[in-house]
């Protein structure tokens, strides 16, 4: 039986094509067919538009809108919303909020789909008050929000850091009938995770339960996180053994997670047990895995341990980050070896990592907490890039000395040069300068402080 070509059957081929990324191949059979007498429509080229956005470029997708209207085809919704949605994927923000504009220009009229992804690109780009206008079109308007205008809603407020918008909103939906999904419960959990309002998070996570969800890796990881963070680590522990009881498989990330708050507050044999059930889980560390070790063995003065690590990372065919590095160097200035931390350093440059500040940074407290002073004051005048964490290093550690007179000094250069310190560190150079019997010092030094405040 032969099958009667049509513009149903050329279309099936073209996404099929286009699925495998042969888009050539697809143009192909396109004039093939025109040859034969079967014309594509608008679905073909919003398929092409699809593809060439997420195989090719932005660009290539939207150079499809040129030949569709010389083939006498006029764009729809399906094929501005494709272009909206692969400019926000691409974070081409401002070209998606264009194209948007394009739509209403051409009398095309929007969907909430097309509406959820202006929101969207409003959120990203530091307008909430414009994307609560946008949802209250939905609400008041003659479109019905779906799932996902909630969705992004919520997220969006929660990263913008309206949490508390975010939560009225979530519970005024729910009065209203609404059944939140595992995506909501996600975004409204790290977002006041991320507000450290670690006892609401926890409650949105029973409840989240209570509606008869089962949270997932990523759920479990923001609140253990958010724990650790709030240094509430027995329940963040808690999370973590939750987590194993119910069988979900661990990733590198959590189990890092977990090591590095354990390392950071010195309960290096507890961080210790984490890596051995990581390893004998039978979990191929990656390269944050690796930091987190090596930071670990760092902490311990296991150096030689730590610099094997490196020679484990390259066999591995990964390439260690500048971060990688700059914890080998912290090491080894803890160790006392400030020569060795200044040769890894240049190891560094030698790479191609170019100039490191926060290493930099780095070697300059770890020599003023060791009482190397004037070494610190050295390698501070040698340094070409300086940021306020440089001057507030220095300050502090020339405050321990108690050369406090040099300390404000410092203060003064930095606010001179537009960088803001710490008011608790500039306190202390004040305080300072007065328990030394410089009293009249300190009066100038605040006048300059509200000087510089006045002109930044």
């Amino acid at each position: 039986m032969v099958t009667r070509l049509s513009t149903k059957i050329l279309n099936i081929c073209i996404a099929s094509i286009c699925k495998s990324k042969q888009l050539d191949k697809a143009e192909t059979v396109i004039v093939d067919g025109i040859r034969l007498g079967v014309f594509p429509d608008v679905v073909t080229y919003n398929t092409l538009i699809d593809a060439y956005c997420r195989f090719v470029s932005f660009d290539a997708g939207y150079s499809v809108l040129y030949r569709m209207r010389e083939a006498g085809i006029i764009p729809d919704l399906v094929s501005c919303n494709t272009l909206i949605s692969a400019a926000a994927r691409k974070c081409f923000l401002s070209k998606s909020l264009d194209l948007f504009d394009e739509i209403l220009q051409r009398g095309i009229n929007p969907d909430v789909w097309s509406y959820n992804i202006v929101m969207h690109c409003l959120f990203k780009i530091g307008k909430p008050d414009e994307a609560n206008r946008v949802f209250m079109d939905i609400v008041l308007g003659e479109f019905r929000p779906s799932p996902a205008t909630y969705n992004v809603m919520i997220n969006g407020l929660c990263k913008n850091g309206y949490v508390n918008n975010a939560l009225s909103l979530f519970r005024n939906l729910q009065r209203h009938g609404f059944v939140p999904q595992v995506l909501t419960y996600n975004a409204l959990i790290n977002g006041l995770c991320k507000a450290r309002r670690m006892g609401t998070a926890r409650s949105i996570l029973r409840e989240f339960r209570e509606m008869g969800y089962e949270p997932n890796a990523i759920t479990y990881t923001t609140v253990m996180k958010c724990c650790f963070q709030c240094s509430k680590f027995e329940e963040g522990l808690e999370i973590l053994y939750e987590m194993r009881s119910k069988g979900y498989t661990f990733d590198g990330f959590a189990y890092c997670t977990v090591v590095a708050a354990l390392i950071k507050t010195g309960r290096i044999e507890e961080a210790n047990e984490i890596i051995e059930q990581m390893q004998s889980n039978g979990i191929e560390p990656d390269l944050v895995s690796y930091n987190t070790l090596i930071n670990l063995y760092c902490r311990q003065g296991r150096l030689e341990d730590a610099l094997k690590l490196l020679d484990e990372i390259e066999k591995e065919g990964l390439e260690c980050d500048k971060y990688t590095h700059t914890i080998i160097i912290h090491g080894l200035c803890m160790a006392g070896n400030f020569v060795g931390a200044q040769q890894h350093l240049n190891y560094m440059n030698t790479l191609g990592f170019g100039f490191n500040l926060v290493a930099v940074n780095c070697i300059l407290d770890d020599l003023g907490k060791a009482g190397h002073i004037d070494h610190a004051m050295s390698l501070f005048e040698a340094m070409e890039v300086k940021d306020a964490f440089t001057y507030t290093i220095l300050v502090h550690n020339l405050c321990r000395a108690r050369r406090f007179l040099s300390a404000s000094k410092l203060l003064v250069s930095c606010l001179k040069c537009g960088f803001k310190i710490l008011r608790s560190t500039q306190r202390a150079v004040i305080d300072g300068l007065i328990s030394i019997g410089f009293t009249n010092e300190s009066r100038k030094l605040k006048s300059k402080i509200r000087l510089a405040r006045f002109l930044h």
